[in-house]
């Protein structure tokens, strides 16, 4: 099946280019900072697997000197994932060498940077990260590992202390530099400018993580791509800290369908990685989240339901499709049915229908649903035999 969908022109045609994206997915490490969220050693094994047979870019896979547990889930997916396996540590030398201890092929080391962090939370001075973040970066990089460096709360960090601190983890060495978003305080154009400013300060490629308290993370992981980032961090359904981060399936069908960008990963396993993350983390996907929700692809509006059985393309994207994320379309009966909708579903259950059944069949749909009231299939074949609606020969003779 062809990945590329022709693009509708219209007034948002001309999406801008994007020369490189990857996908750093952070599911098993800050997706698994959701409250009340805990995945297994078994759970971490079974969705590393998925992530990596889609063709992810890089898994970070969690935290290793956290528990005897997490360093032992860490190494074994390191060992059994063929895409590169990354390991998070704090500016400490036992973060950085349990890091290292696991076998990951990237170390992402980080810091705060922010005052409000450094005061509060690390009780530390600017002096002290700098130092800290250079001696962790050296090590990483002594020990012939690909390192990623995090200045956390980056959003929130003075400008000139963020530009000094990335420029001496450039200077040690650093392969990436990931501007964290870490409260969700940047909008689209405010996050770009800071994407700007920090690839002005370093040769080392930029990768963003975005968080979504404002709603904004995936937006803000795509805007980053479009300032010159070329990898961005997300989690599978948008899960992590208080309201999460960018969601894996939005940023990746976006890149696919919006920016005609092949990322490379399979898209049709999107909505089985979904529910599988939503079983293992205990967090139920809501109905109306894109790509992935139960109503993404489905159509109750009488109006829109008979536009989408003539042509889809009519009230869905069109450059993305059920298919692409291996989900299937759906038209629900309820109080906003037409007419096309329940004809089309009397025929798939063999029903052959005049018009006027049809209209009694709908007026009672509606009816059932204004009382909010579930319309199945089964519903729906018995509002069919009490009128008397005929099936078709070959289906009687079935």
């Amino acid at each position: 099946m062809s990945r590329r969908v022709e693009f509708f022109a219209g007034t948002v045609s001309n999406t801008p280019e994007i020369d490189e994206a990857r996908i750093f997915d952070t599911t098993l490490r800050d997706g698994e900072q959701s409250p009340r969220t805990s995945f297994s050693y078994g759970d971490k094994r079974e969705i590393a697997a998925v992530l990596d047979e889609m063709g992810t870019h890089v898994i970070e896979a969690g935290f290793p000197v956290n528990s005897d547990a997490e360093f032992e889930a860490v190494r074994d997916i390191a060992e059994h994932t063929s895409g590169t396996t990354c390991g998070l540590a704090r500016v400490v030398e036992g973060d950085v060498e349990a890091a290292l201890d696991s076998g990951v092929e990237m170390v992402h080391v980080f810091v705060s940077t922010s005052d409000v962090q450094l005061q509060d939370s690390m009780h530390a001075t600017r002096e002290d990260a700098v130092e800290r973040a250079v001696a962790s970066v050296e090590r990483v990089k002594e020990a012939g590992v690909e390192c990623m460096f995090s200045p956390m709360d980056a959003t929130r960090t003075e400008e000139s202390f963020l530009i000094e601190i990335i420029e001496a983890v450039s200077a040690a060495g650093t392969d990436w530099i990931n501007i964290p978003d870490t409260c969700g305080v940047g909008t689209p154009s405010t996050f770009a400018d800071v994407v700007r400013t920090v690839l002005d300060h370093t040769d080392a490629s930029v990768d963003v993580h975005a968080h979504d308290d404002f709603g904004l993370a995936s937006a803000n992981a795509l805007s980053g791509f479009e300032a010159g980032a070329t990898q961005a961090q997300v989690s599978v359904n948008g899960i992590g800290e208080r309201a999460g981060n960018a969601a894996y399936e939005e940023v990746v069908m976006a890149l696919e369908s919006l920016y005609n960008y092949d990322t490379g990963i399979d898209t049709t396993r999107i909505t089985e990685l979904s529910r599988l993350v939503a079983d293992r983390s205990d967090m139920p996907v809501p109905d109306n989240k894109p790509v992935v929700g139960a109503n993404a692809f489905a159509h109750e509006s009488g109006i829109h339901a008979a536009g989408v059985i003539e042509n889809s393309d009519t009230f869905e994207p069109g450059v993305m499709t059920p298919e692409m994320v291996g989900a299937t379309r759906e038209l629900v009966l309820g109080k906003h049915t037409g007419q096309h909708s329940v004809r089309e579903r009397l025929t798939e259950q063999g029903y052959d229908p005049t018009d006027d059944e049809v209209r009694e069949v709908t007026r009672r749909v509606k009816d059932r649903g204004a009382e909010k009231e579930r319309i199945t299939v089964a519903v729906l074949e018995r509002f069919a035999d009490d009128i008397g609606i005929k099936k078709r020969e070959s289906e009687v003779r079935t």
